[in-house]
């Protein structure tokens, strides 16, 4: 680049805005994870510059987590207080015994029982488990710490639409016939790797699995060996994305904007 050339034509003070532009660009300004309140090596106290370190490890990971490389101790599923406690009579779903899947993970640090920066393997060479700096558990309740009282959250590990779905049905977009409640958008199905995936579209597209659809989450807890899917944390939160806004205010990592309402109804016909 000729940089007299262009400060010439377009002066020092917008070059400085235009290379501040590239930075913040390159700094992770994009939506994703780096910059985000999810990028814990930006707290002060973190220890470490890495970003991904607090949740994901190359090696050393806890295999019986549903997400990949997980660098955290999984908490136990069964010490949380399901919503189905509530008794609530227009509850048409069941949830699992124990909460699980992708939603352990999030309550590995949103519980605010362990540490954020306690990990399986810290940064460098070897295994090294333990802090990675003093960050301590995490604060502020009732959002984001949720607690063990999830009574008061969104049901999680629960059957989508009321069950009746599995794995044994025909793949497609025609399957929410066998829903067990009708008030609930039929979602799409595929097999991704002899794994039975289920989400619903957002309408952002139409058929294939996207980040901006609602996911759901195949457990088999009910009938084993047999697959269905579940509501879960990730189903409207994606950790990685930064950019949903409502009136210019970042909104918890929603996968879609809630304006009018969009995450509700993408799952509930109202």
């Amino acid at each position: 680049m000729n940089f007299r050339r262009v400060l010439g034509a377009v002066g020092l003070a917008a070059l400085l805005s235009l290379l501040s532009s590239v930075a913040s660009a390159q700094l992770g300004d994009n939506g994703g994870i780096v910059n985000s309140i999810h990028d814990l090596s930006i707290r002060a106290g973190a220890g470490t510059t890495d970003t991904c370190v607090f949740c994901h490890t190359p090696h050393g990971s806890d295999t019986t987590a549903a997400v990949p490389l997980w660098n955290k101790a999984l908490p136990a599923g069964g010490t949380y207080a399901k919503y189905s406690t509530l008794g609530t009579s227009t509850l048409d779903g069941t949830e699992a015994p124990n909460v699980g899947s992708v939603s352990l993970a999030c309550l590995s640090c949103h519980d605010g029982v362990q540490a954020v920066d306690s990990v399986l393997n810290t940064p460098g060479r070897g295994m090294n488990a333990g802090p990675t700096g003093t960050l301590g558990v995490m604060t502020g309740t009732p959002v984001p710490v949720l607690g063990t009282d999830l009574t008061d959250d969104h049901p999680i590990s629960i059957q989508y639409g009321g069950g009746g779905l599995n794995d044994t049905q025909v793949v497609g977009d025609n399957i929410g016939v066998a829903l067990g409640d009708q008030d609930f958008n039929a979602p799409f199905s595929a097999d991704i790797n002899a794994n039975r995936v289920w989400w619903v579209d957002t309408g952002a597209t139409t058929g294939s699995r996207e980040k901006t659809d609602m996911i759901l989450y195949s457990r088999d807890d009910l009938v084993a060996g047999q697959f269905e899917p579940f509501v879960e944390c990730g189903s409207c939160h994606d950790p990685h994305n930064s950019t949903t806004y409502v009136a210019g205010q970042q909104v918890s990592f929603l996968r879609i904007a809630n304006d009018s309402s969009a995450v509700c109804t993408a799952c509930h016909i109202k």
